[in-house]
């Protein structure tokens, strides 16, 4: 599948890499800047694995005209169980990085002033 979605996985992986390296910078100097750096790397490199994952139901759904509603279908496929394990697990697990990332940005920003 990688071949397939080469277009939005190369970017989704390159710009996460590089949010692991500001989130490692935020760890090891405290400096907000880049935990917020890491917040704008998610929200750069989330909507091309989504994407990834939204051809991937349409693929599975036997989806041949795209429409904006097929996140919606995609998010389903999700919590019954049609996209793989592995799929499945980076969805959840995604949504359980991005929103604590945030907290913790909204909370060291509070906490320097």
């Amino acid at each position: 599948h990688g071949r397939r979605h080469a277009g939005a996985i190369v970017p989704h992986v390159t710009v996460m890499v590089g949010t692991l390296v500001l989130w490692v910078a935020f760890l090891v100097t405290g400096v907000v800047a880049f935990a917020w750096a890491t917040l704008v790397g998610f929200m750069i490199a989330i909507p091309f694995g989504e994407t990834a994952m939204v051809r991937r139901s349409r693929r599975l759904r036997g989806i041949t005209k795209p429409s904006a509603a097929d996140y919606g279908g995609a998010i389903v496929d999700v919590f019954r169980g049609r996209m793989p394990p592995a799929v499945t697990f980076h969805a959840v697990f995604s949504a359980a990085v991005f929103f604590p990332c945030l907290g913790v940005c909204i909370g060291a920003t509070v906490a320097a002033r």
